[in-house]
């Protein structure tokens, strides 16, 4: 009687909350889904574990998901792979939160400034423009590395932070996608605030850039990613090692070793260190980049 009485209840109370009971389909679907989650989480799980395996630990077989004797001693490798150089770990690290925090609110203005101009000024060919931006993600990155080159070198900024970012400022998506959510923004509320006096700067910074924040958090997480891990500005346009970044510098750890085996802790720990700044930008974000995806025109 008493279990008769607790199901009742508890029935009582889904109609009340508005809690259905899940059908058969409905209920695979839900089993699927959280399935295909844990899943896709492996990845994550299995990078933050490598960071913590102690040698012993990294190569045996098969292979272990999770760590069975954590320990920091792949972090103390990787501090100590520079201790007797004249350029430590921590200044690639440095330089590359300077130049991925440039680039992140250079990315994101010019993409907002540039969609603005293109979805409200109808300037003559401004069609075009748009098409014109659209069609350089075509382009693979090899394409245009002799032209990068060469505009870096006649502006003179070899073994500068403005090396490192203005190659990577011009991101057509970050247009797109900016210029999608500029495009419902009614013209008469522009207008308005024009009667009132307000300039183009006035209008941008007070009216257009806070009804883009959802479309500013996405193009800033893509930013971020691109500049946190690109690698190819300290390839190509830095010869002093003091300016080089944390993706670079990585890359070297393991290459020319005289065998597979050494550094490769240090290296475990610095793809952990080099994943999960994206993750976290992701997660604070994510809510952001869902907004943007619907008002995007993207299904």
């Amino acid at each position: 009687m008493k279990i008769a009485g607790t199901m009742r209840q508890l029935h009582a109370w889904r109609r009340r909350v508005g809690i259905r009971r899940l059908s058969p389909f409905e209920m695979f679907a839900a089993v699927l889904l959280v399935a295909l989650s844990i899943f896709m989480l492996l990845p994550i799980v299995y990078i933050i574990n490598h960071a913590f395996k102690p040698y012993q630990e990294l190569f045996i077989y098969p292979p272990n998901i999770f760590v069975r004797e954590p320990s920091l001693q792949n972090f103390a490798e990787l501090l100590a792979t520079t201790k007797g150089t004249a350029v430590p770990v921590s200044r690639y690290l440095f330089n590359s939160i300077i130049v991925t925090g440039m680039a992140v609110f250079l990315i994101t203005m010019t993409s907002a400034m540039c969609a603005y101009a293109i979805s409200k000024h109808k300037f003559p060919g401004h069609k075009l423009v748009f098409a014109t931006i659209l069609l350089t993600l075509v382009f693979v990155p090899e394409t245009v590395e002799i032209p990068k080159y060469l505009i870096i070198s006649k502006l003179h900024i070899f073994d500068t932070y403005w090396g490192h970012v203005l190659p990577l400022v011009a991101v057509p998506t970050g247009v797109f996608l900016m210029k999608q959510f500029i495009d419902q923004l009614p013209d008469e509320l522009l207008d308005s605030a024009r009667l009132d006096g307000a300039k183009e700067l006035r209008l941008f910074i007070s009216i257009v850039i806070p009804m883009l924040m959802p479309a500013v958090a996405t193009i800033a997480i893509i930013a971020f990613d691109s500049a946190w891990k690109d690698a190819s500005t300290s390839t190509f346009y830095m010869q002093d090692e003091t300016m080089k970044t944390f993706p670079f510098y990585v890359e070297t750890l393991t290459s020319g070793m005289a065998n597979s085996v050494a550094r490769q802790g240090a290296a475990a720990a610095a793809a952990l260190l080099l994943f999960l700044p994206n993750l976290i930008m992701f997660l604070v974000f994510q809510s952001k980049v869902i907004a943007t995806m619907a008002h995007s025109g993207i299904k």
